[in-house]
């Protein structure tokens, strides 16, 4: 039996027909098409062009788009791989982000910096919106807080016509004006947060002070240029693209597909001005949470807290738990771990490297502290990553 050589490797055409453009996407598609020799076919189905006849090995796809694309590439009946949930009686495979741990980052994210009111936004019934703000009410829900979901396509205001623009934007001013404040809303992507943003400047609400942002998936052009830029959580779309494509590649050496969707976690919260707030009435508190965030890659421990806090031990332990429901001790660690994880995604840097990064005085004790919180050693959470 002849063995599969090289240059039979080199010689798989995928099509890649997403139907949606995210150059994250196309780059983690191209990179791990780069590494393993594939000749991919443009992505016609952006411009609704459906490339009928088409001959190759595999196909990778974002079917959440028209039907038409759907139906083409069921009647391929080649190896495919789907990037969106929209259509779950096509039984393809699916690498998908993990829009719960989005959503529960953004939660952490808001929760660290001590709010209590909490709003999620969409204005259509996606599935991937309805995933985040689910995965949002129930973060909230374990540190013991509700959430108000205000959904525009369920309201009395909706419309579909040349007003809905203006309708919209007044019906969420005239909600966030309600709202108990500070209010910290996540909107279920970034252009939803620019609606968020436009509403408070028609309601005259302060952003950040009154009113913070959240959007997901980190896709505005420029966003620093704004007058307020938007924080957003970084849903890893180059992962995601690689992750598929290496799913595709293990289909098509005739490999059995996942019985479950594959989920890719996010990168993190990228924070800009919109939410960059503490919104914590107690003053040592606040200063130690600031003292964190700028010193967490350093050795400091409770003491130093306590120093920065000017407050004894004990009481300072209590203002915490008040405020954040969290000690100090905790929410060190926390940040610590956040950080660490980011560095085990996005860096090949060894584990001392990351250890002495994240504040660890050594890397055992990194390792005995990641392995308790995220129930796996920082080695498995890489290794994860990449399967």
């Amino acid at each position: 039996m002849k063995r599969k050589g090289k240059q039979d490797r080199r010689s798989r055409r995928v099509l890649v027909a997403l139907g949606w453009y995210d150059y994250r996407l196309h780059r983690g598609i191209e990179r791990y098409a780069e590494e393993h020799g594939w000749s991919l076919s443009a992505n016609l189905a952006r411009e609704k062009v459906l490339p009928w006849g088409w001959e190759g090995d595999g196909i990778l796809a974002w079917l959440g788009a028209w039907d038409e694309l759907a139906e083409f590439v069921e009647r391929q009946n080649k190896p495919t791989v789907d990037f969106s949930y929209r259509r779950p009686h096509l039984q393809f495979p699916r690498v998908l982000e993990d829009h719960a741990h989005a959503a529960r980052l953004v939660a952490e994210h808001f929760l660290s910096r001590g709010f209590k009111n909490f709003i999620f936004y969409s204005d259509s019934p996606n599935w991937s919106y309805e995933e985040r703000g689910q995965g949002f009410l129930a973060a909230l829900a374990e540190a013991g807080y509700s959430c108000v979901w205000l959904k525009w396509h369920e309201s009395a205001w909706f419309r579909e016509d040349r007003e809905q623009w203006s309708r919209k934007r007044l019906w969420l001013a005239t909600r966030l004006r309600r709202a108990p404040k500070p209010v910290a809303v996540f909107a279920a992507n970034d252009q939803h947060a620019l609606d968020v943003l436009e509403a408070c400047e028609v309601a005259d609400l302060k952003v950040p002070d009154e009113v913070a942002i959240c959007g997901a998936e980190n896709y505005l052009l420029a966003p620093d240029a704004m007058q307020t830029p938007i924080s957003s959580v970084d849903t890893n779309l180059e992962l995601l693209g690689y992750r598929g494509a290496e799913l595709l590649d293990q289909l098509m050496d005739g490999r059995k597909p996942p019985t479950k969707p594959i989920r890719i976690p996010a990168a993190g919260v990228v924070v800009r001005k919109s939410s960059d707030l503490l919104a914590v009435s107690h003053p040592g508190v606040a200063r130690s949470l600031r003292f964190i965030w700028e010193h967490s890659h350093e050795p400091i421990s409770v003491k130093d807290l306590v120093g920065v806090a000017a407050m004894s031990r004990r009481a300072l332990h209590k203002a915490f738990v008040e405020h954040l429901g969290r000690t100090p001790g905790q929410e060190l660690h926390r940040v610590r771990i956040e950080r660490a994880r980011k560095l085990l995604a996005e860096t090949d840097d060894k584990l001392d490297v990351i250890a002495r990064a994240c504040g660890y005085q050594s890397t055992n004790s990194f390792c005995v502290a990641f392995k308790h919180a995220v129930g796996m050693s920082p080695k498995q959470f890489r290794e994860s990553l990449a399967k």
